[in-house]
């Protein structure tokens, strides 16, 4: 018969078997093994506090718990954020702005525009109006700010989520009203850890309430209370005990029970197993509980043992009623363990393998205590740590931290460097030649597609001999026949052998005549200054030519006597002079334009005559509109 005992296990009577204290009998592999179960307790009041109740599948508050752990993470997060930043931006001061075309130009120019924080508040001379600048400078300080802000904010919210609000506990006395309103439904699971089943139970049969020798001791049976079931498990029997829509009364109660010897399995437990809820019996989504496992109850060093005999093993929990007034009164018995007294057990092989050979220690004594705090009632509310003012004045402080810490480095660095003050001017002159380059490039094209000429090329820029009447020229007529026609037109002007303006042709006035009878020292050669229109040879002159202000005389000069007095005759001649001096060019102005208009006069005919033989080309081109 020994040859079939498990492995591990020790002998008595000669042919039984059983496991050494505190190992525990595996059926899967027909061995013995220590049992090494956790003794953690856990307590879960039932109740979670938010603030802020939001939806459990769109915010999952637990694992954002788990993830970041701490604020750590937020500031770690924004520490690295706000040096890649600098660092980004501190390298592309070594490149060079160019000409405004080039790809660092851009992101410089645009870091600039991002100057949203201090563009009121740069470095400004004395008694100098303040004008909104944005600088590169600026833009960057401005984006670390809002970095530095938004990692701050984050932490902010990640505090108010995670410590939304403190548990106020008020203890108070009660009486039987209160403790009449109290109607919940207790379960109490407690799993003997052994090898036995539910055939070795005997009881539970009675309940005892009261303190033993004192005047409120009673014993009764224990259905009028509490309903109670056993069933197996891989570990042991497990008792459950039921009582629905239950109204306590007592402060102590005891329920016994005992597993005895059964051929071939006999009365041992290495251990307990306990698990304990309340809820209330209107609202059931709330669940408080206390669950754990119970081994050797720390008698003897640690050393494991097997629980046998007739001493009782007493499993003490306290109810505590409450009431959470944030949660529309509800009324919850919260269980809590409160110690655990080991009755007979052995840690001895030798002392073991006798028990088990001894009929009356046959047997497992197990008790259960329920202390019942009926004379106090706590009263739970959350208090929050965060109102809407503080919450308000913390963001408005995380506010000028952000923007105080930047504006301080940006005084320092604008104060240090001078080239940092006026760095914003030096990149919009670079813009604004760059798009007044690209604008006038446009007008070009729009010129030149537009009236059919190449006059805006280089080459008829480069001419020296004056204005070509290609200048003059009317838009042509565009499709395959549009260079033929500007050709044709340069063939006519150079035929026409138009005249040249000089500035030459005399203007019979007698005031001029007089004037220069008094100028005629201060002119140079004293020749006659005419203005009119002299032919030139066709093959030297094919444009008009402005002669330079040679054909113009001088203006008087002020003459005044070395005296110390200013005689009214001498005001009233240089007055005089230079009145006649303006009627002199007035007249010069009138002849020009009168030849001007003659020109155009003469032109606009021609350009009708060429519209008209130009009808049945094809229509021009779409012109470009300049911008």
């Amino acid at each position: 018969m020994t040859t079939l005992c498990p492995k591990n296990s020790i002998t008595y009577n000669g042919t039984q078997c059983a496991c050494p204290p505190g190992f525990l009998l595996n059926r899967t592999t027909n061995s013995c093994g220590l049992f090494t179960a956790s003794s953690d307790i856990v307590t879960n009041t039932g109740v979670d506090y938010y603030t802020l109740s939001f939806p459990e599948t769109i915010f999952a508050f637990d694992s954002i718990r788990k993830f970041t752990q701490s604020q750590a993470v937020f500031l770690e997060a924004t520490l690295v954020m706000l040096l890649s930043w600098l660092v980004f931006c501190f390298f592309l001061r070594f490149l060079k702005l160019g000409d405004g075309r080039n790809i660092w130009f851009k992101i410089r120019w645009w870091i600039s525009r991002l100057d949203i924080c201090f563009a009121t508040r740069h470095w400004l001379d004395d008694r100098k109006v303040v004008v909104k600048r944005k600088t590169e400078l600026g833009g960057t300080f401005s984006i670390a700010s809002c970095i530095i802000f938004i990692g701050l904010f984050a932490a902010l919210l990640y505090q108010i989520i995670s410590k939304r609000n403190i548990e106020v506990h008020n203890v108070r006395a009660t009486n039987a009203p209160d403790l009449a309103a109290f109607a919940n439904d207790l379960e109490f699971n407690i799993t003997t850890v052994s090898s036995m089943s539910c055939l070795n139970l005997r009881g539970p049969d009675t309940l005892v309430t009261g303190s033993p020798g004192f005047i409120d001791y009673r014993v009764s049976h224990l259905i009028e209370l509490v309903n109670y079931t056993c069933w197996n498990t891989s570990v042991g029997p497990t008792i459950s005990f039921r009582c629905n829509n239950c109204h306590l009364t007592k402060d102590h109660m005891f329920i016994s029970w005992q597993f005895v010897d059964l051929p071939h399995s006999p009365a041992t437990a290495v251990g307990y197993q306990f698990n304990l809820t309340a809820k209330d019996h209107a609202d059931k989504k709330h669940v408080s509980l206390v669950s754990g496992t119970l081994k050797d109850g720390g008698t003897s060093n640690g050393r494991p043992v097997t629980f046998r005999g007739n001493g009782s093993n007493v499993l003490k929990f306290n109810l505590f009623p409450r009431i959470y007034h944030n949660l529309h009164d509800l009324r919850l018995i919260q269980p809590l363990f409160h110690e655990f007294l080991p009755g007979s057990y052995f840690d001895d092989a030798s002392q073991f393998q006798a028990s088990l050979e001894a009929y009356a220690d046959g047997l497992v004594n197990t008790t259960l205590h329920i202390n019942y705090l009926s004379s106090y009632i706590v009263e739970v509310e959350n208090k929050s740590i965060l109102g809407p003012v503080s919450f308000l004045a913390d963001l408005g402080g995380l506010y000028c931290i952000s923007i105080g810490i930047f504006f301080y480095f940006l005084v320092q660095c604008e104060y240090r460097i001078k080239g940092l003050r006026n760095e914003d001017s030096r990149m919009r002159q670079i813009r604004n030649r760059l798009k007044a380059q690209q604008r006038w490039d446009k007008l070009r094209k729009y010129v030149k597609y537009t009236w059919g000429c190449s006059t805006l090329d280089d080459k008829c820029r480069g001419s020296k001999r004056g204005l070509s009447c290609s200048t003059f020229m009317v838009p042509s007529v565009r499709g395959n026949n549009s260079f033929r026609g500007s050709e044709s037109s340069k063939k006519k002007c150079l035929t026409n052998q138009m005249d040249s303006i000089n500035f030459n042709q005399d203007v019979s006035l007698p005031r001029e005549k007089h004037l220069k009878q008094e100028e005629h020292g201060s002119i140079s050669g004293g020749k006659e200054h005419e203005v009119g229109l002299h032919k030139t040879d066709t093959t030297t002159s094919n444009a008009f030519s402005l002669i330079h202000h040679d054909g113009i005389p001088l203006p008087p000069p002020l003459e005044f006597s070395r005296g110390s007095e200013v005689e009214m005759s001498d005001i009233h001649r240089s007055l005089q002079q230079l009145y006649d001096y303006n009627v002199m060019l007035r007249d010069k102005v009138l002849t020009t334009q009168a030849l001007l208009n003659a020109l155009v006069s003469e032109s606009s005919t021609s350009v009708k005559d060429s519209n008209i033989r130009c009808q049945n080309l094809p229509s021009p081109l779409p012109r470009i509109t300049p911008r």
